[in-house]
């Protein structure tokens, strides 16, 4: 009988333990692969956030940041308050578009207008321009091929006399207005809007507001971050600049009084239009109080006076509420412009001055019975903004005589 084959068990016992090991391999194998996969499951997410967080991050993409979301600064005020020298406090800033009364292409297009009727057309461009959208000049400039020297006051604005609208001058150099009226006056309407959204700021000085209702869906629209410095100034102060200025603000006076312009006697006309003023001035803040906290702190109220007295604190104050640097070439600037000599030059222009003495020039210069009819009309607004009346000539031509006290603010 053949005998029968059995499996050596040494060789059994090796096969049986080689099989066991590498199951025991393939498992492990599995488990960690499974366990890997799951781990990239769970980080890649993690790790493409991070990414698209950095990429869209400001210190990342700085330019697109500010692109994106601007902030539109609207200076507030009536004419001869100061406000073209605080609109350049602002144009000199490196990070700031800055235009000057845009809305006098509306005023002296639709000159038939009241100011009343004429404050809708005056908002909707002022949207436009803090847009940057200059097609809604169309309306109110000449047809056919334009220059950015189309634009009333184009000089004032440091941007449209450094690139991209004019490369004759460096983009942080304090830049003066006959300069550029020179160098940049033919440049191309076009490059306005450009150089517009160059800037993480747009700031427009506007005296043609004569109440903060018109306003209200500009401080509402999810397009803009309007944020809105109100400057006034003692009357008595803008009623002695107005004397100097009177042929200048003619067009202007006659829009403001309307129809009641012709029915006025010739000298009683300044004393009706400071009362227009006064009130709008009034109606604006009084309106501010009112507005809720989210938006009230949105309005910032300033007077001339404390800037003069104290150029580099409230200019500070200034920039901050806008979100901008006190660069240290532009405290050295606002130093040299406030502290300088005598009344200034041209009425209209910003130059090195002593801007306490021109902001009590009045004091010396107005008769007393112009002052005590001032006080009459504007009691209301002096009282609310810490103007305090002079009750004797002796009085008014004392320099040393105080008449600032903090403004009623609650």
């Amino acid at each position: 009988m053949g005998s029968a084959i059995c499996p050596t068990p040494g060789l059994e016992g090796g096969v049986i333990s080689w099989l066991q090991e590498g199951c025991l391999l393939a498992s492990c194998t599995m488990f960690w692969v499974s366990r890997a996969r799951l781990l990239v499951f769970l980080v890649l997410p993690s790790l493409a956030f991070l990414f698209f967080q950095q990429l869209s991050s400001p210190s990342h993409c700085p330019d697109v940041a500010e692109k994106s979301s601007p902030t539109h600064v609207l200076i507030l005020s009536s004419w001869r308050s100061g406000s073209s020298f605080v609109g350049q406090l602002f144009s000199q800033h490196p990070d700031v578009f800055y235009l000057m009364e845009p809305a006098w292409h509306v005023w002296m297009t639709l000159s038939l207008g009241s100011a009343g009727q004429l404050q809708m057309a005056v908002r909707d461009l002022i949207r436009s321009v803090f847009l940057c959208d200059m097609t809604v000049f169309d309306a109110y400039m000449a047809q056919g091929p334009r220059k950015q020297s189309s634009f009333f006051m184009w000089e004032t604005s440091r941007a449209l006399c450094s690139p991209p609208a004019c490369h004759l001058f460096n983009r942080e150099a304090i830049i003066p207005s006959a300069d550029c009226r020179i160098l940049c006056g033919k440049q191309p309407f076009n490059m306005v809007e450009e150089a517009c959204k160059s800037y993480s700021h747009v700031v427009l000085k506007e005296v043609r507001f004569f109440n903060l209702m018109t306003l209200q869906p500009l401080l509402t629209d999810p397009s803009l971050n309007l944020h809105i410095i109100h400057l006034v100034r003692d009357p008595r102060a803008m009623f002695r600049s107005r004397q100097n200025t009177e042929l200048e603000l003619m067009h202007d006076s006659h829009v403001v009084m309307g129809k009641q312009w012709n029915k006025m006697k010739s000298e009683d006309r300044p004393y009706h239009l400071m009362q227009a003023i006064c009130q709008s001035q009034q109606e604006i803040y009084k309106a501010a109080q009112l507005l809720p906290d989210s938006l009230r702190e949105r309005y910032l109220l300033i007077r001339y006076e404390d800037v003069v007295r104290d150029p580099l604190t409230q200019t500070s104050k200034l920039y901050e509420f806008a979100g901008l640097p006190f660069l240290p070439h532009l405290q050295v600037w606002v130093q040299n412009i406030t502290q300088g000599k005598g009344m200034g030059g041209n009425a209209f222009d910003t130059n090195s001055r002593n801007a306490q003495s021109v902001s009590q020039a009045w004091r010396w210069a107005l008769p007393h019975n112009k002052v005590v009819q001032l006080q009459k009309i504007c009691k209301d607004i002096m009282n609310l903004m810490g103007y305090l009346p002079v009750l004797s000539e002796k009085d008014q031509r004392n320099l040393s005589t105080n008449l600032l006290s903090p403004p009623e603010i609650p």
